[in-house]
């Protein structure tokens, strides 16, 4: 199955399936990404007691960012009984091509490995389960040799924006608008 297919199936399964959309979720969710210390900052002494930092969780800052740039939870949200496919297909092209925008930006995406979907795949022995998912007739140790279904995704860089706003805004995805 194409991976265009896969993504369509999958984003309109998240759609209109709550329970879906959390599997999907956890399945994109692994393990939690270290923090990368670009530039370390020279200790100063402190002045007093520091002031705290408003809290936000970084999963918040990436769906606000999505919902921003790509409209993405707008989409996810939208009653569809109203729309055709074709409207539905439409709408989802334009966001899905912001939220690969925003994800390149934030993540720099790279495929795990090279190769053809399809093609011959090696997989050495003692591999890392966490960049391999192994299907079929898995015998032994390894090294495996199979044909390549999926060549997986990691994030070659993690370049999250600082949160600055306020204590009551840390849970808003988008403000409200209302016109004056």
């Amino acid at each position: 199955m194409s991976r265009i297919l896969i993504a369509f199936r999958a984003f309109f399964a998240a759609l209109v399936n709550a329970a879906a959309a959390e599997r999907i979720n956890q399945a994109l969710s692994g393990p939690p990404l270290p923090k990368i210390d670009v530039a370390a900052k020279p200790q100063q002494a402190p002045s007093g007691p520091p002031a705290a930092a408003p809290a936000r969780s970084e999963a918040i800052t990436l769906l606000a960012a999505l919902q921003r740039e790509a409209r993405l939870v707008d989409l996810v949200k939208q009653p569809l009984a109203g729309f055709s496919d074709e409207q539905i297909g439409a709408a989802a092209r334009n966001v899905l091509g912001d939220c690969e925008a925003v994800l390149d930006r934030f993540f720099a995406l790279q495929p795990v490995t090279t190769g053809e979907e399809g093609s011959p795949c090696d997989v050495p022995g003692g591999y890392d389960a966490g960049c391999y998912k192994l299907s079929g007739r898995v015998e032994g140790a390894g090294p495996f040799r199979g044909t390549l279904v999926h060549h997986g995704w990691k994030a070659t860089a993690v370049k999250l924006p600082e949160w600055t706003g306020s204590k009551s805004a840390a849970l808003v995805i988008a403000p409200a608008e209302v016109e004056v």
